[in-house]
């Protein structure tokens, strides 16, 4: 019962679902239902008396919603999972699965500004009622915002240049397109263009989105919300993510600890030593489930 493929191709449905060990009777949280794949699955493997609460904050990706009154949809960013869970009278679940991200078919939507392969408004929000766009931050934002930015979300290596350089530009040239931006940052590209301009945008989406603070957030909620023995199941895909899991599955932070704190048990142990990655014949399926990386971790 896979997901409709218009709208996003599920990367590691099995192998995430796997890592929940699902109980028929149970309660799980998929945190991004996009397409709708892990979820259907997860339903898929649920009694009659188990229940699945599923967040999006993106409109678009309820048009997947299948007709299973075992499903709670819940349209809000997952950093909120707590609340909405209480709100429906949950308190503990036996498993959640994030897969983070963006989605093919926010990749493919010219019009959400995602991808640098279209022109196209430059928006990059997943939750159209959020008030601050990919352009604002190009427009409004000082240089030494723009250069940490780049620097930390999207790992550009010139990007005290590129900081520099946009705010020079920006009084002289409005950028409210893709295509305008691509044209500005032209001069200061360095190495391949089509993977330069990747991170940028990379960057820019993280930042329009407080991506990384919202997978705290998910994080530090999941520790408290999941029963004992209860399973996180995290699907990443770039080394930020990947590392603020890691972090924590083993230590319980993201930061590192300095000598004089008290150190504390971390509430999650990881279930396998090292992460899942996508077979060769699902890459070969679906290129862009190349940089997957599966975390799955066990409240203790």
């Amino acid at each position: 019962m896979e997901a409709p493929n218009y709208y996003h191709t599920t990367v590691m449905l099995r192998e995430a679902v796997d890592g929940l060990n699902i109980k028929e009777d149970g309660v799980y949280v998929d945190a991004t239902f996009g397409g709708g794949g892990h979820s259907r699955a997860i339903l898929e493997r649920l009694g009659k008396k188990g229940k699945l609460v599923a967040f999006d904050q993106d409109e678009d990706s309820w048009k997947n919603k299948p007709d299973d009154e075992r499903l709670i949809p819940v349209r809000e960013n997952f950093k909120y999972m707590r609340r909405f869970l209480r709100l429906h009278g949950i308190s503990e679940v036996d498993g959640i699965l994030a897969d983070l991200g963006v989605s093919s078919f926010q990749f493919d939507t010219a019009e959400r500004g995602f991808s640098t392969r279209f022109d196209g408004p430059l928006d990059m929000r997943m939750d159209n009622r959020s008030e601050l766009t990919a352009a604002d931050v190009i427009r409004t934002y000082t240089e030494p915002q723009l250069h940490q930015m780049f620097e930390q979300y999207g790992e550009v290596r010139n990007s005290r240049e590129l900081a520099r350089h946009i705010v020079a530009q920006r009084s002289v040239q409005k950028v409210k397109t893709i295509g305008a931006l691509k044209a500005m940052l032209g001069q200061v590209i360095r190495g391949i263009p089509n993977k330069y301009l990747a991170q940028v945008f990379q960057a820019l989406r993280i930042e329009v989105n407080d991506e990384l603070g919202a997978l705290k957030e998910l994080l530090k909620q999941s520790a408290v919300t999941l029963k004992p023995e209860g399973r996180l199941s995290i699907i990443s895909f770039h080394s930020l993510e990947d590392r603020i899991v890691k972090q924590y599955i083993k230590r319980g932070r993201w930061d590192e600890p300095n000598e004089y704190e008290e150190q504390i048990a971390p509430p999650l142990k990881p279930v396998n030593a090292k992460p899942i990655e996508p077979t060769e014949q699902e890459i070969k399926s679906n290129p862009r489930a190349r940089s997957a990386r599966l975390r799955i971790a066990e409240k203790v």
